[in-house]
């Protein structure tokens, strides 16, 4: 039986353990909170993130990092973007050699401008065939209910991306391969900046016309920034881009729709973040894809808005007549 480490016992994180045991997989979550491991294994749910959800019984946690990454084959990191590094540099040591080592994280690093797989490689000494990205149009929620679901995981060795694919194929989760890792890395990234601004527009009471407009224009600036990057275009018109990009844009159960929807509606920050239980990763990344941006010389028009109403304090309404006055361009610019 395959052996599988998860760290992080967050709604993802959890449900992805239980596509890995529902494939067959032996998996251990860690989790830093005694609670929710507590609770995992002794009524099987996980109350905090998944309320209702019962997790197969192949599913343990643990505190104790050393005991989850004993004997893994896939290490899964399903933290908070910007807590990876830190996280990583504690639990690299306690890695078996040969463990592939699997992001389910959508950001860029603050600072660096790293994605999540360079981070990866960097702080474990991962060579790249060793690190993989799982991504797509993948609500956590939806996912635990068993709702069917497509994917990708990626990863530039592709035997490495089928042996992936194999352990998390299940009747209800159907994992599509790609060596393109840029590409999917960057569409789970900045469709969390394009879904603030289509939730910024839905507070504001903005039509499915303006919503539709962010959305497309969304997935062009993501594109252009992909092909600077060397990412292959097709990507960003599949699961990883367009799928991703419309599923995180169009769901209530999108962490990043949500947060927009309370700015557009007149929310401060602070009483947005208040509000926000969980991580909303388009908050800290859109500053910081942004940076990737301007490092490539890509305009990114829409990133620039939602930094400027999320950080910079700029009113939406502001913020939408600069957006829509900008000169005019051929669609394909």
């Amino acid at each position: 039986m395959t052996r599988c480490a998860v760290y992080g016992t967050g709604s993802w994180g959890t449900a992805y353990a239980m596509v890995l045991a529902d494939a067959g997989c032996e998996v251990t979550l860690w989790g830093r909170r005694t609670g929710p491991v507590e609770a995992i294994n002794t009524t099987r749910t996980n109350p905090d993130y998944l309320p209702g959800t019962e997790l197969p019984r192949s599913v343990r946690a643990t505190t104790d990092p050393a005991e989850a990454a004993r004997g893994a084959e896939f290490t899964v990191l399903a933290v908070p973007s910007q807590t990876l590094r830190g996280n990583l540099a504690e639990w690299a040591p306690l890695l078996p050699a040969d463990t592939v080592l699997v992001s389910l994280m959508k950001g860029v690093e603050l600072g660096t401008a790293k994605r999540m797989s360079e981070v990866i490689e960097e702080v474990a000494k991962a060579s790249p065939d060793r690190v993989a990205v799982l991504t797509g149009p993948n609500l956590a929620k939806e996912i635990a209910a068993r709702q069917p679901a497509a994917s990708v995981v990626a990863c530039r060795d592709e035997d490495v991306a089928r042996r992936l694919q194999a352990a998390c194929h299940t009747p209800y989760f159907r994992p599509y391969t790609n060596t393109d890792v840029v590409g999917c890395e960057l569409g789970g990234a900045v469709k969390n900046v394009i879904a603030l601004a289509v939730g910024i527009a839905d507070g504001m009471g903005l039509g499915d016309n303006t919503k539709a407009s962010l959305i497309t224009r969304g997935l062009a600036e993501t594109t252009r920034l992909g092909l600077a990057m060397g990412a292959d275009a097709h990507t960003f018109a599949g699961l990883a881009g367009m799928g991703d990009l419309v599923a995180t844009c169009s769901s209530p159960l999108s962490r990043n729709h949500t947060f927009g929807t309370n700015l557009g509606r007149g929310m401060t920050l602070e009483e947005t973040i208040a509000a926000t239980k969980q991580t909303a990763e388009g908050v800290k990344s859109c500053e910081s894809v942004l940076d990737l941006a301007r490092r490539h010389d890509v305009d990114m028009p829409i990133t620039e808005t939602v930094v400027s109403i999320v950080h910079d304090g700029k009113p939406p309404l502001v913020a939408l007549k600069e957006l829509m006055s900008r000169s005019a361009k051929p669609e394909r610019h």
